[in-house]
């Protein structure tokens, strides 16, 4: 009968080493349940709200689906109907390119111009900040959007100061040279948030740089173009993107302002819009559905394109050159 194998000095290491590694593996384990228990909140919300809806909507997007009946299998036909029959289509195309590629850049623009200006240590500057982040809060409501609507009216406080000062009254609304301009003028008024974005890159400049420049003879145009601009690419850069993305999704201010309609002549029919009109009004879900993948996709395009053309005029701490 063979004895039983003793356990030698040089094993009994290995042994409470396994052990200890056993139960390093058991905490982990432990750690990951707790940290997916914490976060299975939002994972809930995010697989029912977000993932399940826009599968979903891919599905829809390739049927004929009017919310009332059963859906149709019709393949490519919304998205043939959408680039090649729909005109109200591409005249929303057309009035969402003109509304973002024209009031980003000038809310930008003005945000920085009134955060330069708060960049100082000024008394009362606080309450400055706090007085220029309001139209931003309150901005997206519809107070705001039916306010808007009755100082461009024809009866509105504009035409008032208009007549005042012997100019004839003009309909901004109704005119589709203008009508537009009155939505990026509401656009550019709030420009609270990117301010503070500015503001908070401005406060991160050390002030070295603009004394060193001084004792060069710099002045105050160059100090700007020579260290404020360029060491606030990456701000700009960041608030570009943000602002793109929000101005393709404009909804409550145009809806209110043109009543949901986009006159005239469709130079106000953004593609939110359009893309409610032809879900809710026309029960046309399918292609509304498709409508928003081909949107997703017009940011998706946008932005890469933004990340790659930021390496030619986005400096970074870390860049050599």
């Amino acid at each position: 009968m063979d004895e039983p194998m003793l356990m030698t000095p040089a094993a009994k290491p290995a042994q409470r080493q396994r052990i200890k590694i056993g139960g390093k593996r058991k905490d982990t384990t432990l750690n990951n349940l707790a940290g997916y228990l914490f976060i299975s909140p939002w994972l809930l919300g995010f697989f029912l709200f977000a993932l399940i809806p826009m599968g979903i909507s891919l599905w829809l997007a390739f049927t004929d689906y009017d919310i009332l009946g059963d859906w149709k299998y019709v393949g490519l036909q919304n998205f043939e109907r959408m680039f090649f029959k729909d005109v109200r289509y591409a005249n929303s195309l057309e009035a969402t390119f003109k509304y973002v590629f024209t009031s980003v850049p000038l809310r930008l623009t003005f945000a920085l111009g009134v955060a330069i200006l708060l960049n100082t240590k000024r008394r009362g500057v606080y309450w400055y900040r706090a007085a220029y982040y309001i139209p931003s809060i309150i901005g997206g409501s519809v107070a705001v959007a039916v306010m808007w609507r009755q100082i461009f009216g024809r009866q509105g406080f504009v035409n008032a100061i208009g007549e005042a000062l012997g100019m004839p009254p003009v309909n901004w609304l109704g005119n589709p040279d203008t009508a537009i301009w009155t939505l990026i003028l509401l656009a550019i008024w709030q420009f609270g948030s990117p301010m503070l974005v500015f503001l908070a890159g401005l406060r991160q400049i050390p002030q070295e740089l603009y004394e060193a420049s001084a004792i060069d003879g710099a002045n105050n145009v160059q100090k700007f173009f020579r260290i404020t601009l360029p060491l606030l690419t990456p701000i700009i850069f960041f608030n570009l993107v943000m602002q793109t993305i929000s101005g393709f999704k404009v909804f409550t201010q145009a809806f209110i302002v043109t009543q949901g309609r986009g006159a005239p002549l469709d130079t106000t029919l953004f593609y939110s819009i359009y893309l409610y009109n032809r879900a809710f009004d026309a029960y046309q879900m399918g292609y509304a559905a498709a409508m928003a993948w081909v949107m997703l996709l017009i940011i998706a395009v946008l932005t890469v394109i933004s990340f790659k053309l930021s390496s030619y005029w986005v400096y970074y701490e870390t860049d050599v050159r």
